[in-house]
């Protein structure tokens, strides 16, 4: 399986939603050169678009100008990706699971996208660190 993506790829984005398509070719670019099929490309595209787009709605106050870094490293076990901002502190990795049993109007409003990140990465990390949030998520590679 061919793992040259340099080793490490970056792309930051303002925090306006239409920056989003410029993520999705990214994420498509990464998952191509992994020669992932379409099925975990688009799991891949869904999982990163919900963690960033969450920085871009909820991070930064209204009207505040901010930025996400999504940085990836891929090696023979791993494709790990980082997505960092400077905005207020929050760890996802602390929602409770979603009751996905429920209807739409029983459950509660939010969590649905760390649910869907939590089912489609292996691993899910998170930490405040000088002033940044730090989330890492990493899917195993198959080879």
């Amino acid at each position: 399986m061919p793992q040259d993506l340099s080793n490490h790829r970056t792309l930051t984005l303002t925090n306006d939603l239409k920056d989003v398509p410029r993520l999705a070719t990214f994420v498509e670019e990464i998952c191509e050169a992994l020669s992932f099929d379409d099925m975990v490309t688009m799991q891949m595209n869904l999982a990163i678009e919900e963690a960033v787009v969450n920085v871009m709605d909820y991070a930064y106050p209204e009207g505040v100008k901010g930025y996400v870094d999504i940085e990836v490293w891929a090696d023979e076990q791993w494709l790990t990706f980082v997505i960092t901002d400077s905005g207020k502190p929050f760890d996802p990795t602390t929602k409770g699971e979603v009751d996905i049993t429920l209807s739409a109007e029983e459950r509660d409003i939010g969590g649905l996208g760390i649910y869907l990140v939590r089912q489609m990465m292996d691993s899910i990390g998170y930490e405040y660190k000088d002033g940044h949030n730090v989330l890492t998520l990493k899917k195993k590679v198959k080879g």
